[in-house]
């Protein structure tokens, strides 16, 4: 790269220029972009963009481009949304840079992981402090925070371990984690077996969203839909199933409230419907239960928007679960039942 040099003369689009003519190494700081793609992978932060924002703040070669910054000052001390643009567009890809307003898809994800933190160009000193005091100030930048930047430093041989301790700090980046454990898994399991949906339902949504409730029924077994050992389980939960009682994929009980859950693992087809949600409320009613609630889950978006595009069979009062997208779960309400928004 040419030794660029501070020059308060110098526009940005020239500053951008000259940079765009200089090669790209492959690493900055000793990091790759490959090491920069497998630890943002491991959260569900993996993009080209955001990989590439990430490699535009461990830029410490190329001079800082706000034109009151020290003189000894580079790129990655403080960037703003316009810099690190046009640092992953014209530099690393030759081109025009990033839109500035795609910055909530490539700056706010890695904010909230606690990868880049928020900085303020002091006009007075040319220094960065931490935070943006002003709001919607030309002065606000962004750069790496010290611990994910060791993250990315680590040796190969401590690298995972540092990871997963950088992500045990960090309620939000644990559950990241998870839910890039589950992407994967979802992604492996399209198409294949029913009862890995089933599994998922069992052993990351029910206890993250259906918390006090056991598993007392589950059908991801061939032979009898119902074995010995279940019944007892039922029976003790005070629920027997009758011939024609629609069979769930997996039954929950609250011992507390005294309440049912129903989860529906979707493959290919057997969405909690009206029918089903008519058959298991009499199941409820008939045990003496004090309300029955109700899940459908799907894999992936693309198979929730295959199935419900044709079907439309999500009932009012239920709920939607996406094992590819599993930190939230969705309430499919009608329209009668949504709040008066006030004026």
């Amino acid at each position: 790269m040419p030794d660029l040099t501070y020059n308060s003369a110098m526009s940005l689009q020239d500053t951008i220029a000259q940079i765009k003519d200089s090669p790209l190494p492959d690493q900055l700081q000793g990091i790759s972009k490959e090491r920069i793609r497998a630890t943002l992978r491991v959260m569900d932060r993996e993009s080209d963009d955001m990989v590439d924002t990430v490699f535009a703040l461990l830029d410490n070669i190329t001079p800082n481009l706000f034109s009151k910054a020290r003189l000894d000052a580079k790129f990655c001390d403080g960037a703003s949304t316009q810099h690190i643009a046009a640092h992953v567009g014209t530099w690393q890809r030759g081109g025009t840079r990033l839109d500035r307003e795609g910055r909530d898809y490539w700056i706010k994800p890695l904010r909230d992981i606690g990868a880049v933190e928020p900085v303020y160009l002091q006009p007075a000193t040319g220094a960065f402090i931490l935070g943006h005091p002003v709001a919607k100030s030309p002065n606000s930048a962004y750069r790496l925070s010290t611990s994910f930047r060791d993250v990315l430093a680590a040796p190969d041989a401590e690298w995972e371990t540092r990871l997963r301790e950088w992500i045990r700090e960090d309620n939000v980046r644990a559950r990241l984690q998870r839910q890039a454990e589950l992407t994967q898994l979802a992604r492996a399991a399209v198409d294949t077996k029913h009862s890995d949906l089933i599994q998922a339902c069992r052993t990351y949504y029910a206890p993250a969203f259906l918390p006090g409730f056991q598993v007392i029924y589950i059908d991801d077994a061939d032979g009898d839909r119902v074995t010995e050992a279940q019944r007892t389980v039922l029976a003790n939960a005070g629920v027997s199933f009758l011939l024609g009682d629609a069979m769930p994929d997996l039954l929950l009980w609250n011992r507390d409230t005294d309440w049912l859950w129903v989860i529906e693992a979707v493959t290919s087809d057997g969405e909690v419907d009206l029918h089903k949600v008519h058959q298991l409320s009499e199941l409820a009613r008939r045990s003496g239960k004090q309300g029955i609630g109700f899940t459908t889950a799907y894999q992936t978006w693309k198979a929730a928007a295959s199935r419900q595009s044709r079907h439309k069979n999500l009932p009012p009062g239920t709920y939607l679960w996406i094992m590819e997208d599993p930190t939230k779960q969705f309430h499919a309400l009608d329209a009668g039942d949504l709040p008066q928004m006030k004026a």
